[in-house]
């Protein structure tokens, strides 16, 4: 059995958040069905590229589930809605606030048919607070919530990262919440509404970065491709192209120095210990880089390999899918034939599951009617479900 086998979820959410996490527990096992509107959750449509119809967008976030296409605003949708909340242990929703209270799918309405659901709402800033009723969006709460001003270039623009880490983040939060809920009912019986926002969750990630500006007062600096507190952390040219290399301890920056040659650093008070270095990264790195622009990339490579020095090239997100490593750790995989990336989570009794495909729109809508003990046609007749 997967280790959420017999947990029913009933996701109401669209586009990321919402959805990475609905596909995390159903990864896990739970049977997570999807509620959507007539037209669908928004990433349906954002592409290309799409295979057979499916956006790769919609793809990334909703293996594992079933689709019930629903229009919550129909009077005769409100069995079948009752229906499942009765049966369900947790519902993730992340409409604007007040969205989900004036279809009749809020917190209150909801427990009180089911006390022991565990009610998950999503949002940009939180259900409470000055931003209660903003729209959240990730691009826009990277630049809100700090990120944009510590990523980019040094001495350039700030830039937001390349993929929605602000959504995501949000996604794995809910996620570990309702688990936790999920423990605590089993001791007390009882479910209990969680409020896990894009802005709370953008600003935790800033982790020591936000942790520096609390000690210092202080603003965060830029540093691009280095480290604001290790040297040397960063990117360096070689003669035919980039790498990284990461020297997070005292023993390996004398495995470093020893590699290279260069003792002396060993001996250089302005590189004794990690703190000098900061202090002193322009002439460090400077060296460094004379240093490598000599060399080709793999000559660098498995010199520091050979010395588990820690160094890599900066690969293309195709050479990162087709790497040895991806392959090793099952995080390639096919699901009638649509091609994903798989599950970090890995348990040994209980891994994660493949069973279902991202689903057409309205793909389950019959047999999830039908589960709950209603007659498909006439709720499609009534303008209920598709």
């Amino acid at each position: 059995m997967s280790a959420l086998s017999g947990i029913t979820v009933l996701e109401l959410s669209r586009v990321l958040a919402g959805p990475w996490c609905g596909m995390i527990l159903a990864d896990l096992g739970a049977d997570v069905i999807k509620l959507e509107s007539f037209d669908g959750d928004d990433t349906r449509g954002l592409g290309p590229p799409f295979l057979d119809g499916m956006s790769a967008y919609f793809a990334c976030c909703n293996r594992n589930k079933r689709s019930l296409a629903i229009d919550l605003r129909t009077p005769e949708s409100r069995p079948l809605v009752e229906a499942l909340v009765r049966e369900a242990d947790v519902l993730v929703e992340n409409y604007r606030t007040g969205g989900a209270e004036a279809l009749g799918v809020g917190y209150d309405a909801l427990s009180a048919i089911n006390p022991r659901l565990v009610y998950c709402s999503i949002s940009g800033y939180g259900r409470q607070g000055p931003g209660a009723a903003w729209p959240g969006y990730d691009y826009v709460v990277q630049a809100e919530a700090g990120l944009m001003s510590v990523t980019g270039p040094a001495d350039g623009e700030p830039y937001k990262v390349g993929v929605a880490v602000a959504d995501l983040a949000t996604g794995q939060n809910a996620a570990t919440a309702i688990l936790a809920a999920l423990m605590q009912r089993h001791r007390t019986g009882k479910g209990q509404r969680i409020d896990v926002s894009l802005f709370d969750s953008q600003l935790a990630l800033l982790a020591n970065v936000g942790s520096a500006a609390l000690f210092t007062g202080g603003e965060a600096a830029r540093h691009g491709n280095a480290h604001a507190s290790i040297v040397p952390y960063q990117a360096f040219h070689a003669a035919d192209g980039e790498f990284v290399l990461a020297v997070a301890s005292e023993k390996l920056w004398m495995e470093t120095c020893h590699l290279l040659g260069r003792e002396d650093w060993l001996r250089d008070p302005r590189y004794v210990n990690n703190a000098s270095r900061v202090e002193h990264r322009e002439a460090l790195c400077a060296e460094l880089a004379a240093l490598f622009i000599g060399q080709p990339v793999a000559h660098w490579l498995g010199l520091f390999a050979g010395a588990g020095v820690p160094a890599a090239p900066i690969n293309s997100v195709r050479q990162a899918l087709d790497h040895p490593v991806a392959h090793a750790r099952g995080m390639r995989i096919l699901m009638e034939g649509v091609p994903m990336v798989g599950s970090p989570l890995k348990l040994s009794a209980s891994p994660p599951r493949l069973e279902r495909a991202p689903p057409a729109l309205g793909q389950h809508s019959d047999e999830i009617a039908r589960g709950c003990g209603f007659e498909p046609e006439a709720l499609r007749l009534a303008g209920a479900i598709r």
